[in-house]
């Protein structure tokens, strides 16, 4: 490899946006920055390959032409809903960044009534293993006889933060769907969809 005229063997060699690099005397280009949405279907693992041999997101990717792309952070494979895809890992990283607290909107299907008490010890912060979780905002979406629907905002999104809470009180998720990411909706895509971002959408989620 050779950089700005210079034969390079470091594979960690830094470089930055303008400079000329060949390989084999032919010159590297970047691939087009690519920022994506999808409905992520439960029972898929956010990951590019699962040792497990379980089903991948990246099967809705399949066949769109895309260059290497990876997923903003994750969603369990019990879980569903917005995930983010794209091969600009900086602003992957900012997206990620636990000091910008990107807010993240969740509804969440539980076994029981939640009451005003649960909802305000949320908020306030729990202990679990060790580790502080909390919500935002807790809000009732509505109530059945046995279960309800609750909508619950994150700033920090821990591994599995809100069953990890919800379970705290003797509360199961029964479905759980990330319905925003900062001010970006899920809206109406369908379930297993991909779509590419708007360019006022990827630079509101950078000054998210």
């Amino acid at each position: 490899m050779t950089w700005n005229g210079r034969i390079v063997r470091d594979p960690e060699w830094l470089t930055t946006e303008g400079d000329l690099i060949l390989v084999e005397g032919e010159p590297l280009v970047a691939s087009k920055k690519v920022y994506l949405m999808c409905n992520k279907p439960r029972g898929l693992v956010t990951t590019a390959d699962d040792n497990k041999g379980r089903p991948t997101v990246f099967q809705c990717l399949e066949g769109l032409g895309l260059p290497h792309v990876g997923p903003v952070g994750r969603l369990d494979m019990a879980s569903e809903g917005l995930l983010l895809f794209t091969n600009d890992t900086r602003w992957a990283s900012a997206l990620l960044d636990p000091a910008r607290r990107v807010p993240k909107t969740y509804h969440v299907h539980i076994d029981g009534i939640i009451d005003q008490e649960t909802i305000s010890r949320m908020m306030q912060g729990v202990v679990d293993e060790g580790e502080r979780l909390q919500a935002i905002s807790v809000q009732l979406l509505r109530a059945g006889q046995r279960n309800c629907w609750i909508e619950i905002v994150l700033q920090e999104g821990k591994n599995r933060e809100i069953r990890r809470m919800l379970k705290i009180f003797g509360l199961e998720v029964l479905r759980l769907i990330r319905v925003r990411i900062g001010a970006l909706p899920l809206g109406d895509l369908e379930k297993g969809a991909v779509r590419t971002l708007t360019e006022a959408e990827v630079e509101g989620l950078r000054v998210a």
